[in-house]
């Protein structure tokens, strides 16, 4: 029992892991992997943007089907899909091509939020809970140091190479999945459930739900303000401090290292031991906030201090925003309310690179500009709700048909 405990986490892990390292790979090399077909920097915030369409609606129709059928066969088919669609990418003969391979990713995007729902799964206590999903944020921390790496070496060796690797390693995962992968959902109240043909039916059922919509809300201007900083960063970077892919590749992996300390160390040592999970709800988006301020000085070290505190902040909030809410879903809805939750980043992850890149275009400081009003807005808005606290596991909300 304990080593196919151990033996699932791993590939739950390993799953997380590779597709931060596409992440970690794409966010700096794409704009240089993308010179030669002669694309504005808005072309390449749109790319950003059509995979975060895509896994806007996929996310929530993926975690209700997992709910429903389990989490072991949508898992395994998306990261299938996953591979498929770096396969194309690294193929792009063509801009439309580019689009489509983002697109395929996209649709698959839901073994994110599978993968948190199959940790939740697992966890005994509200405490296991947030230790399981800060793994998922060490992962996180790991992909950023490894991925950028990657995209370095192997782009010096073929523009194309760092995403045929990601491709193998995905669908290399998804063999592993298949033969060693066991199943955690067996609730059988839940796998009675019809599954919703409109997928956007769990988005609605979130809209309804008065206790949670304001962390809803501040979920997504988080997602926003931090999907834009993503997607102009190597832009940003290019043309203030005239840095190349492997300077920002660098960057990208300092960034990592802070994650992956904060996440296997600062959080459960220092935040989860003397704070409240609210009060870190509230005071990192202040970090946050800080951050921004100090990146869009167009000063070197203070943007170095603002890129930690930005990574510090986005990297605790992370685990302990998901953590409430997945223990506010219960077992017969947690495979929803996360694909809900990856949908809400995802239409973060659409917003956020449309409105930063156009204002690039216009001054490369409005973006941090935009970042810091959003991340007070959100700040407000979590103060007057900060009171709903830990909901608790049997929150009955009014969802439809």
């Amino acid at each position: 029992m304990f080593m196919q405990f151990q033996k699932d986490k791993i590939i739950i892990l390993l799953t997380v892991l590779i597709d931060v390292i596409g992440l970690g790979i794409i966010i700096p090399v794409l704009p240089y992997y993308v010179e030669s077909f002669g694309v504005s920097s808005f072309v390449v915030t749109l790319l950003f943007s059509s995979f975060a369409l895509f896994s806007f609606v996929s996310g929530p129709f993926l975690g209700a089907l997992s709910d429903k059928i389990g989490r072991r066969p949508v898992l395994i088919i998306s990261i299938i899909s996953t591979a498929i669609g770096w396969f194309v990418f690294a193929s792009a003969n063509a801009v439309w091509v580019l689009f489509l391979g983002r697109i395929i990713d996209g649709m698959a995007a839901g073994n994110f939020p599978i993968a948190q729902s199959y940790l939740v799964d697992i966890a005994k206590s509200d405490k296991e809970r947030t230790t399981n999903l800060g793994m998922i944020g060490a992962v996180f921390g790991i992909g950023f140091i490894v991925g950028p790496a990657i995209g370095v070496i192997l782009s010096a060796i073929s523009p194309a190479l760092p995403f045929w690797f990601v491709g193998v390693l995905a669908m290399l995962n998804a063999i592993g999945a298949y033969f060693f992968l066991s199943e955690t959902h067996n609730n059988r109240e839940a796998m009675q459930k019809r599954i919703p043909i409109n997928p956007l039916t769990p988005l609605i059922n979130a809209v309804r739900d008065e206790k949670l919509r304001g962390r809803y809300l501040s979920w997504f201007l988080f997602g926003v303000a931090f999907a834009g900083m993503q997607s102009i960063f190597a832009l940003f970077t290019k043309s203030v401090f005239g840095f190349s892919a492997v300077a920002t590749g660098y960057l990208f992996t300092g960034m990592g290292v802070v994650l992956v300390i904060n996440q296997t160390f600062a959080l459960k040592k220092i935040w989860l031991k003397y704070f409240k999970e609210v009060d870190l709800e509230i005071w990192f988006f202040v970090v946050m906030s800080l951050g921004f301020v100090f990146a869009d000085l167009k000063i070197l070290p203070l943007f170095a201090i603002g890129i930690f505190l930005t990574t510090l902040g986005q990297s605790t909030l992370r685990v302990v925003m998901s953590s409430g809410i997945a223990g506010a879903a219960g077992q017969m809805r947690r495979g929803e309310v996360m694909g809900v939750m990856a949908s809400i980043m995802s239409a973060s992850m659409i917003v956020g690179p449309l409105l930063a890149g156009a204002l690039f275009e216009k001054n490369v400081q409005l973006p941090f500009l935009m970042n810091i009003i959003l991340l007070i807005v959100a700040f407000l808005i979590m103060k007057k709700c900060c009171g709903i606290g830990r909901v608790a596991e049997n929150v009955e909300v009014q969802t439809v048909a």
